[in-house]
């Protein structure tokens, strides 16, 4: 594969912001088109976490895909309390820039967006709040009720310092208070209510064994509403903690799901 940086002053964040794209081999600039996964790291991430998976340029090659890798670091993805407008900088400049400068499936059709922790639930949450824009999400240990956290449900591991849960303080500097208009404009059960099922994009969800009580909580919830409202998805408990060897381990399947719910292009 081909990793390229691409880089462009960004309207919505003001200031100048990269993303990696990663070309699967025999790409071309004209001819047949290629669909594109958005991937999303998880909190305290940037461009180049996903390029550590050993397994990436494997699944790149295999199915044909265009990956793109933002990053936003401890800030999520959202348009968030302090101002920072991560949704409209990934939605529309990132969708936008990639598909002036590539040769991309350039429709939902052809759009895939998943992600880890962090990235997991914003690849849902943005998928839920665009559904037009993304056909497919994916998402490794979703930390689907962020916008519902309240306090530190993580103290009792904060001696762990590979822990990459954010504290109570750097939650709510994106988040806001309990209640806040932010919190509510991407809490996933309200956004699942207002959601087309007929028309619904397709979701593929896991989370580790070993993963935080909480996180395993959360993504049998997240499973039990979407059944709930007849929206199609595949959902897996496997082995692993959460951490980058068990998203590794799930990158055959994931990007397998993607391809195969983009259609052939």
């Amino acid at each position: 594969m081909r990793v390229v940086t691409e880089t462009w002053w960004s309207e919505a964040l003001g200031r100048q912001k990269s993303v990696s794209v990663v070309l699967p081999p025999g790409y071309t600039a004209t001819g047949r088109p290629f669909p594109v996964l958005y991937l999303l790291h998880s909190y305290g991430g940037n461009r180049t976490t996903w390029l550590t998976c050993p397994s990436l340029a494997d699944c790149a090659a295999a199915h044909r895909m265009i990956l793109v890798l933002p990053e936003s670091g401890r800030y999520w993805l959202i348009n968030d309390a302090g101002g920072r407008r991560y949704e409209d900088y990934f939605v529309h400049e990132v969708v936008g820039q990639v598909e002036k400068r590539y040769n991309t499936v350039a429709s939902r059709a052809g759009r895939a967006v998943a992600g880890f922790s962090m990235g997991g639930a914003t690849a849902l949450f943005h998928t839920l709040r665009h559904p037009d824009l993304f056909a497919v999400a994916g998402s490794h240990g979703g930390a689907f009720e962020a916008p519902l956290r309240e306090g530190d449900p993580y103290a009792s591991h904060r001696a762990d310092q590979r822990m990459m849960m954010p504290t109570v303080k750097d939650h709510e500097r994106v988040w806001g208070p309990a209640g806040s208009a932010v919190r509510r404009a991407y809490d996933p059960y309200r956004l699942l209510a207002g959601l087309d099922a007929e028309a619904s994009p397709r979701f593929c969800l896991d989370v580790g064994e070993d993963d935080y009580a909480r996180m395993i909580a959360m993504n049998r919830n997240m499973r039990g509403a979407l059944a709930a409202g007849g929206i199609s998805h595949a959902y897996r408990e496997r082995p692993g903690g959460h951490d980058w060897a068990f998203v590794d381990a799930g990158l055959p399947r994931l990007f397998g799901f993607v391809r195969e719910n983009l259609g052939t292009v």
